[in-house]
């Protein structure tokens, strides 16, 4: 079974990540696959907006930190984490999310343009509570949708927060009753689908240019304060600890 399924039907492309036995934790082979699947939903005409979501009721538990502590990075050069951050489709992408959108889950939810969850589903960026940092875009993209101090606080605490809050707040655009997160999303995505492909796909590029798109130089500017946190001893014991089931003890170097 493959990692990313797709479904392509009536202008709306459905991408899942498939990993529920692993809460669709992204691995290299996951990032490739999703990459593959943007590419598709970019290239096909008779495709107008797509929607990302998760198999087995969890939207995406972030990186898999088991294969990061193998040194493993599901990073993609020019795209980002799962081959999708650092480069969001021209046409519009719509992330459906139930359960947990966490870590790098989140910020695959921050680099959609709109967002549809379940009542009980939960977005967090809880890098530093594994010596970690939201490298790929989190950090970037969560202060410009949320107030200051309510992104400050999910970035320094790790803890996470409720999909009601975040619809509150304008993070969120539906919520869904548990398990309808796709269901609502689809009935947005036909919304989409019904205008003129052209014309969606420049909306989105203008709109995402001047308030959404983080800027690629953000990117490179982060790294200076970034790249020394994951190549850190704390980085190594944060990712070791989870998959020995642990508490970390930090070194803080």
């Amino acid at each position: 079974m493959s990692v990313v399924l797709t479904d392509f039907a009536e202008g709306v492309a459905v991408i899942t990540l498939n990993r529920p036995e692993a809460k669709n934790a992204v691995n290299l082979e996951l990032a490739e696959a999703l990459a593959a699947a943007i590419d598709e939903f970019e290239e096909r005409a008779d495709l107008t907006i797509g929607i990302l979501t998760g198999a087995g009721g969890t939207f995406c538990a972030g990186m898999d930190l088991k294969g990061f502590a193998r040194g493993e990075r599901p990073s993609l050069p020019g795209r980002g984490f799962a081959g999708l951050t650092e480069a969001p489709p021209s046409k519009p992408l719509i992330a459906a999310v139930e359960g947990w959108a966490l870590a790098g889950g989140c910020e695959l939810a921050l680099a959609a343009d709109l967002i549809v969850a379940s009542t009980d589903a939960k977005f967090g960026l809880p890098e530093v509570k594994r010596g970690l940092a939201a490298a790929a875009g989190g950090l970037l993209r969560l202060p410009k949708i949320l107030p200051y101090q309510l992104a400050m606080e999910i970035a320094i605490t790790g803890d996470p927060l409720s999909a009601t809050v975040a619809h509150h707040h304008g993070l969120v655009n539906r919520l869904a009753e548990p398990g309808q997160a796709l269901t609502v999303a689809r009935e947005l995505a036909a919304r989409v689908a019904a205008n003129g492909p052209l014309a969606v796909r420049a909306t989105k590029q203008v709109l995402a240019m001047s308030a959404k798109y983080t800027d690629p130089d953000a990117f490179v500017a982060q790294r200076e304060f970034i790249d020394p946190v994951f190549t850190s001893r704390d980085a190594k014991e944060g990712a070791t600890a989870f998959a020995e089931k642990r508490s970390p003890v930090w070194s803080g170097s």
